[in-house]
């Protein structure tokens, strides 16, 4: 799903690092280079019995400071899966994709096709 300023939403799949197996799938996530971390609705994090384990603090576009907790989730899209930190959303949040989760997934930003394409070879200390 794609929209005129650039930006798209992509499909993805949840499941407790813990409780392996069940999986949300939550449609239209906005991939979102410039959040750290992903932002999933609450009740999907819950329905998956995902712990809330911190409360951080975010500055939103607007410049309001919002406090959320944060869990543990494993993130599947685009064929790849990582364990990352992410964020329980309130109603009013977007459901967000955010660039750390990129990173784990080994995926970029295809900014003219619209879609995330594998990042190739992650860097690596010589020997």
């Amino acid at each position: 799903m794609t929209d005129r300023m650039g930006t798209f939403r992509i499909d993805v799949e949840l499941e407790n690092p813990t409780r392996r197996g069940p999986r949300r799938l939550v449609t239209g996530v906005l991939v979102d280079t410039g959040s750290e971390l992903s932002w999933i609705p609450a009740p999907v994090l819950e329905s998956l019995l995902i712990e809330r384990f911190k409360i951080k603090r975010f500055r939103q576009a607007t410049g309001a400071i919002v406090e959320r907790w944060t869990g543990e989730a494993r993130v599947h899209a685009a064929g790849t899966v990582t364990p990352d930190e992410v964020v329980f959303g309130d109603p009013e949040d977007l459901m967000i994709l955010g660039s750390r989760t990129l990173e784990g997934l080994n995926l970029m930003v295809d900014p003219v096709g619209k879609r995330l394409v594998d990042s190739g070879p992650a860097p690596a200390a010589a020997a």
